[in-house]
């Protein structure tokens, strides 16, 4: 961490836009570079390794039952060190949940550690870094005639929590892919939106989640992700997620990204599995 502050104080005062066109990612639902649903090693923003960038992004995910806002800012420092703040809004529409309001606070951090993804074809390590997410439930709004304003009283031991991980990822530009694999030590239930640790489970769990991406061309990309979760909550049979999906780059300051998503059961009050559109838009430098 002191190597990437003292980098960090060489960076140039304005961002050069020094990195290739779509190796900054886009952003993950929880604000960190990345995919839509994991973080990769890739450090946000367009900045190289003598400067900086940043962006703003809006996320939004629709099921037949929920939806799924996300918005936030990050910025990345000497291609090494990035910092992100998001806040998550979950909603209801399916009776007795039609007025549920859930909203959450993350705070990210993330440091390369080794290799890049980038400028080391020759070499088979991949780019590594390892994070941290703290997030902060804010509560539960709309079920005050059912009792429930705290997801404690929905059996989670607490309303705020850490997700720890380390991601590694590789691209390969003569086959056109971007691999990458992430391993997160976590308690959250459904991200945290519905809090941590619970009557089936308090300790921390490594969940495996994983990333592919072909680059169809310089400014279109298509993939596929999953990202497997905890089961702490007797009131929420989770499952885990996963997503199918086009971005596109059309230029460094600016990238459009749809899916189709798959986030599994939410609770036992509604049973369907939900699925549905993910579409994220970031803008930046």
């Amino acid at each position: 961490m002191q190597r990437a502050i003292v980098t960090a104080q060489t960076a140039q005062t304005r961002p050069d836009l020094g990195k290739f066109l779509a190796t900054g990612g886009v952003s993950q639902v929880e604000g960190a570079g990345g995919g839509g649903i994991t973080p990769w090693a890739l450090v946000t923003g367009y900045g190289s390794r003598d400067s900086w960038g940043a962006n703003a992004h809006y996320t939004y995910i629709s099921t037949q039952d929920y939806t799924l806002n996300s918005y936030g800012v990050a910025v990345g420092i000497a291609d090494r060190l990035e910092i992100s703040l998001a806040r998550q809004e979950f909603k209801g529409s399916l009776a007795p949940l039609n007025l549920l309001n859930i909203k959450q606070d993350i705070l990210g951090l993330k440091l390369k550690v080794a290799g890049d993804a980038v400028y080391e074809q020759d070499n088979p390590m991949p780019q590594v870094a390892i994070g941290v997410l703290y997030k902060r439930n804010k509560g539960i709004g709309g079920l005050g005639a059912l009792g429930v304003s705290n997801v404690k009283q929905l059996g989670a031991r607490d309303d705020h929590g850490y997700d720890y991980y380390v991601a590694a990822t590789k691209i390969l530009f003569e086959q056109s892919l971007l691999l990458n694999g992430t391993l997160r030590a976590t308690r959250a239930n459904q991200m945290g939106l519905l809090g941590f640790g619970g009557d089936r489970g308090d300790s921390m769990r490594l969940m495996p989640e994983a990333s592919v991406a072909y680059l169809v061309n310089r400014k279109l990309a298509v993939g596929a992700e999953y990202r497997r979760k905890p089961h702490n909550l007797g009131v929420d049979n989770e499952k885990a997620y996963y997503d199918a999906f086009v971005a596109w780059f059309p230029n460094r300051n600016f990238s459009v990204t749809a899916a189709y998503a798959e986030l599994g059961d939410i609770t036992i009050f509604n049973l369907k599995k939900q699925h549905g559109l993910y579409l994220s838009a970031q803008a930046g430098f």
